[in-house]
Formats: C-alpha cells, structure tokens, sequence
C-alpha cells in the first residue's frame, strides 16, 4: 500500500515538473515574440536564430497544445459557439492589422473564394474538430488531423495537374491511412461506445474538409496580403459556426461559463490564431516552406504529450503505434514532393 502510494506521488511529481517546464518555456516564447522590440537590445544586435527558434517554438508548441486548451474551454462553452467565437475574434485582429499595414482592400472577385475556403477551413473543419473532442481525447484528435498532408496530396493528384506521387509518396499514404484505420478502430483508444468513434470519424471528414480548402486556395483568387486573407476567412468562418451555433439552440445552454474556458478560449484566440499565425508567416518568409511543414510532424507529439501529463488523458500502446506510422508516413509524403507540388495551409487546430 505505501509502494503505491510512493508511486503515485513520484507520478504526479513528475507531470508537474514537466507542467513547470512546459510553462516556463511557452512564456519565454512569448515574450520573445511579444516584447521583443522592448528588450535592451538594438533590434540589430538579435540574432535572427533566435528569431528563428521563437518562431518555430511558437509553432511547434502553441499549436501542439491548442487541442488541449479546446478541451478546456468546451467544458462550459458549446463547441460551434465556441469555435465562432475564436475565429470572428481572432479574424478581426488579423483584419485591422492588415488595414494599419495599409494592404489593399479586398476587391469583390475575392468574396466568393473567402467564402469557400472559410467554410472549409473553419465552419467544417474547426466546427466539426471541436464537436468531436467532446468525444475523443485531445491527443488523438491531433494524431488524426495530422493526416491532413496525406488527404491534400491525395486530393492534389485527382485535380492539379502538377502534382505527381512518387514511390515514397505511395507508401507514406498507405502507411498514413493505415494508422487512421488503426486509431478509428482501436477500441483501446477509443472508449467501448460508438460516440467514441463517431467522433473520430467526424476529425477526418473535418480534417478532410481543411484539405480540401487548401488545395482549391492554389487556384482561388485571394487577396494578396496573407494577414488580410486569414482575417476574412476567418471572419466568415467564425460568423458561420456563430449562425450554425444558434441553429442548433447551443446559446440556450450556456449558463456558467468557468474561468478555466474563458481563458482556454483567450488563449486559443491571442496565441493559438494570432501569434502562431504571425510566426508561421514569418517563416514562411526567411526560410523553406519544407522546413516549415516540419510542425505537422511536431503537433501531434506535443499534444498528446500535453493530453497524457496535464489531463490524464490515457496512452495506450495502439495509440504509440499509431503516431510512429502517421508522422513517419507525413515526413514520407513531404519527402515526396517538391516544394511546389505542395503548400501546406496554415494547419491552426
């Protein structure tokens, strides 16, 4: 009895210190991205690896735990009001930030585009991302939305005519959706209700969706600011799972909503969309878009990490088996493909 009581208290030592250590390094990643412009030193005098390792630190970390801070704040907050919530807010930051930089304004032939890709990206693809982790573990919803590259090299092949799969292409998408078949049908992961599945299931058609959205982004005509681009669709995504939200009567149930959400939700709005999104962009801009994709390898690890030492989420060995085949099937696909072949979206869980 006192050797079980031993090991649990060297447990949840452990998941503190890792809490402790995971705290500590998110902070100094925002500051580095928040305040930079305040330290003592010249701007010039930074070096741009640091730069570098904030903004990649931004991506890796910030959007890996995103799937957790969903968790929290769908414990009081609906999920498609919650979503809406996050998109119109987080847009509109993005949108007047565009304005101050003085970007041209968005001409009428944008709409229709914005209009489809937000509804890919954020009313099915968040919308339907955050109903299901109502069901499922945060982790192994990362885990299934990092098939996304497999789906948009999938769809790129039947509809683009410069995308070509190679042999490694082919495996990693048969290994990649064989780890989906195994996550969907692994009941250790997955609980012993259908619930449990069906929420698996609606994190790939949402998953789906998002690459669908990003493959017609290729050919759709966008503004050419990225910042006014994501704000808009964002701003009508996020309207869209509002209307969708009322529809389904979600405003009726919101009675007490904790601070714990109220702060997820900030979080998943400040950090989660608008930091990440900026450090993404930078990226983009100093370095190869390959190198940048290296966060679809990265996410998934981190939350369910995140998921295992803060929310006890459970870790089985399907679920290990399954993260092993769908990153290296990722890293496989990527390897494929030619830095035009494909450009993979902002993937903001």
């Amino acid at each position: 009895m006192r050797s079980k009581f031993s090991v649990a208290i060297l447990e949840k030592r452990f998941k503190m210190e890792v809490l402790n250590d995971f705290i500590s390094g998110f902070f100094f990643i925002c500051r580095g991205l928040f305040f930079r412009k305040r330290m003592l030193m010249s701007r010039q005098t930074i070096p741009s690896k640091l730069r570098t390792l904030l903004a990649f630190g931004a991506i890796y970390v910030i959007w890996g735990s995103t799937y957790l801070a969903i968790k929290y704040a769908l414990q009081t907050i609906p999920p498609f009001f919650m979503m809406g919530v996050r998109s119109v807010s987080a847009g509109a930051i993005l949108y007047l930030w565009s304005r101050a930089r003085g970007d041209e304004p968005v001409k009428r032939e944008h709409w229709a585009s914005l209009i489809i890709i937000g509804t890919c990206f954020f009313l099915i693809g968040h919308g339907l991302l955050a109903w299901a982790q109502q069901k499922v573990p945060s982790g192994l919803a990362a885990l299934l939305v990092a098939s996304e590259p497999l789906w948009i090299v999938t769809i790129e092949s039947f509809v683009l005519r410069d995308a070509r799969v190679r042999l490694n292409g082919i495996v990693g998408l048969i290994l990649g959706f064989g780890g989906i078949v195994l996550l969907i049908a692994s009941s250790k992961g997955f609980g012993s209700n259908n619930g449990d599945a069906l929420g698996a299931i609606a994190v790939v058609v949402g998953a789906l969706s998002w690459s669908g959205g990003a493959v017609y982004s290729r050919v759709a005509k966008v503004p050419k600011s990225p910042i006014l681009a994501a704000g808009l669709e964002l701003i009508i995504g996020g309207g869209l799972l509002l209307g969708c939200g009322s529809i389904l009567g979600e405003t009726s149930h919101i009675h007490t909503v904790s601070l714990r959400s109220l702060l997820s939700l900030g979080y998943l709005i400040l950090f989660g969309s608008v930091v990440t999104f900026s450090a993404y962009v930078w990226l983009l801009s100093v370095t190869s878009a390959t190198r940048v994709s290296t966060h679809t390898y990265v996410n998934p690890v981190i939350a369910v990490f995140l998921g295992w030492s803060i929310a006890s989420e459970p870790f089985t060995l399907s679920m290990l088996v399954a993260t092993v085949i769908i990153v290296l099937s990722v890293y496989l696909v990527l390897k494929d493909q030619t830095g035009e072949a494909i450009r993979l979206p902002i993937q903001e869980p």
